[in-house]
């Protein structure tokens, strides 16, 4: 076989200064380094205060201080601007966690995603003005009628997407005997539902003139696409000033049809975590909606989230320690053969639980087992020599989300810095 063949070419190896290289192709491939080592003094506080509790299965964990300077520095957007703060629900789904919320931005308004967190909320804390985030199904607003007295209903503004489900709540008022206040959704350019069409938007308003039965209470325009927009060749400056544009066009139809409004008594809601600090006040909408940027899952690492910090881990024990890593019987020549490249994989671990929507942070280099697999019930994690874990110690992932983990653990474990001080109880888990 020639030297210069790709099979000699890839498996041609050198050691310069220690490190391995491997020549693909013409390109050299440094082997992994160690990123193996001691847990940070952070999780080593936390896990001794997680250890004084015997925590003996994965558990969320919410640091209440992080969570507080967190909400803080959200608040100040309120004070700058003169926006109204409106909590999201579904990413912040216990109730406690949503008090500390609505003590911080001093506002009892919430944003709600589906009927059985609505109904949970309203009948714990009735003070709460719940505007619904996405549109129900009539059926499940009925059902949503049903559970609660008429004085919370009125706490309630719908979420309304097209004419045609517009048409569906004026029957279920005029069924009902009930008002139903009415918030309409706009395209604003992201194309995931709501009124694009100035037209239909013209005709949903004009019918409010004609609907006892309804009452409009403004808009709802999400924007969430200009934070995720790269910023060149003017792809998020353009998606910007169409959002606002958008609004604007809505907000002259809805005067021009229904009368002078004042904005003051309107909902006229915009943003959620990625964008709301975009938004200055000068605009048509008149408050923000923010949850995750409380907690600041992974998933929001943002350049305008960069003040916040981190307020929500996965703590789980290690069950099992083994000096090396070893795949099963029939592909243990396999986890040889990796050893013998990344040394990060010279160890192997399996936690309580693992396959979550998390990434593994503490103790450093230690990562989720790609040749094992995924596992819900024990995850296999590897690691170099530099992480020396003993059965029962504890290691933490970092969550992507809020919304789809807060639900998954049972109660939240409050640590105030130095201890675990509370537990707070979630909503029951609901899609």
């Amino acid at each position: 076989m020639p030297e210069t063949s790709q099979a000699h070419r890839w498996s041609r190896r050198r050691w310069l200064g220690g490190s391995a290289l491997l020549a693909t192709g013409g390109a050299w491939l440094a082997r992994p380094a160690d990123h193996g080592g001691p847990a940070e003094p952070y999780f080593q506080g936390l896990g001794r205060a997680l250890q004084a509790q015997a925590l003996a299965q994965a558990r969320l964990v919410v640091d209440l201080p992080r969570l507080r300077t967190n909400l803080a520095r959200i608040g100040s957007h309120q004070r700058k601007t003169g926006m109204a703060l409106r909590a999201v629900l579904k990413s912040l789904p216990c109730l406690p966690l949503m008090d500390e919320v609505a003590s911080a931005w001093s506002s009892r308004k919430v944003m709600a995603f589906n009927a059985a967190q609505t109904a949970a909320l309203l009948q714990a804390r009735p003070d709460a003005q719940v505007l619904l985030g996405k549109p129900f199904p009539v059926a499940a607003a009925a059902q949503l009628l049903g559970q609660l007295p008429p004085q919370r209903i009125a706490a309630i503004e719908w979420l309304v997407d097209t004419e045609a489900r517009l048409a569906q709540y004026r029957q279920l008022a005029q069924a009902r005997g009930q008002v139903l206040r009415i918030n309409l959704e706009i395209d604003v350019g992201l194309h995931r539902g709501g009124f694009e069409d100035e037209a239909d938007l013209g005709r949903a308003l004009a019918s409010f003139k004609s609907s006892p039965g309804l009452q409009w209470r403004g808009f709802m325009g999400y924007d969430a696409h200009v934070a995720a927009l790269p910023d060149v060749a003017g792809m998020r400056s353009t998606a910007w000033g169409t959002a606002r544009q958008r609004y604007e066009r809505a907000w002259a139809l809805a005067q021009q049809l229904l009368g002078p409004q004042r904005r003051q008594d309107l909902t006229l809601n915009t943003a959620g975590s990625p964008t709301f600090r975009l938004h200055d006040g000068q605009g048509v909408p008149n408050e923000v909606s923010v949850g995750s940027a409380a907690l600041l899952p992974s998933d929001f690492d943002k350049p305008l989230l960069s003040d916040l910090q981190p307020a929500v881990f996965i703590a789980t024990p290690v069950l099992k320690a083994w000096p090396r890593f070893r795949l099963p019987e029939g592909a243990t020549w396999l986890s040889r053969a990796a050893q013998a490249w990344d040394r990060n994989q010279a160890r192997g671990y399996a936690i309580h639980g693992g396959h979550w929507l998390a990434d593994p942070v503490s103790p450093p280099g230690l990562q989720a087992s790609g040749l094992y697999g995924p596992s819900s019930n024990q995850q296999v994690m590897v690691a170099s020599d530099s992480v020396e874990l003993q059965a029962d110690q504890l290691v933490f992932w970092r969550p992507r989300q809020s919304e789809a983990l807060l639900l998954q653990f049972g109660d939240l474990l409050v640590y105030d810095g130095e201890r675990i001080t509370d537990s707070w109880p979630v909503l029951p888990a609901s899609a």
